[in-house]
């Protein structure tokens, strides 16, 4: 044989077979894979940082509300903070909640004005809504979880 002619052609049964994929553990499911991006989660904030950044899930809403748009202090800090702390994420969900809920309750509030009772109403809810606002800052900035009252859970 000269070095210039190709090499015989060989058949498939030359080859070992592929090694069989390992069996899945007990329960029947693959282990989960690790994730192309990195870690879950990030960075982690320390104490401090994470009752800062809760605490200003809630008074992100007051500084929001001037223009009209209360929900957007907590959706910010859910964004931008949610993933590395699960008790800031709880936080700003649980004032992103009651943002959109007190919004919910204001149209309705509106349209009852047309029956007088709407204005009562709105009187009554912007107190309670600035009150509970101020008192979930405060609770957050102390490190104690907070849970608005009468609040419709949308987000999770």
């Amino acid at each position: 044989m000269s070095d210039l002619e190709p090499p015989p052609p060989t058949s498939s049964s030359d080859f070992p077979p592929p090694p069989a994929p390992p069996a899945p553990p007990y329960g029947g499911h693959p282990p989960p894979r690790p994730s192309p991006y990195g870690p879950p989660g990030g960075p982690r904030l320390s104490g401090d940082q994470e009752r800062t950044w809760a605490s200003a899930a809630h008074w992100g809403a007051l500084v929001a509300s001037v223009v009209a748009l209360a929900f957007l202090g907590p959706l910010v800090v859910l964004l931008v903070k949610g993933d590395e702390s699960v008790w800031v994420r709880r936080q700003a969900v649980e004032s992103l909640n009651f943002q959109l809920t007190v919004l919910v309750y204001g149209l309705v509030s509106l349209v009852l004005c047309l029956v007088l009772i709407g204005f009562l109403l709105l009187l009554v809810l912007g107190l309670a809504w600035l009150v509970l606002t101020i008192l979930g800052a405060v609770r957050a900035a102390n490190g104690d979880d907070f849970r608005y009252p009468l609040t419709i859970r949308m987000v999770s």
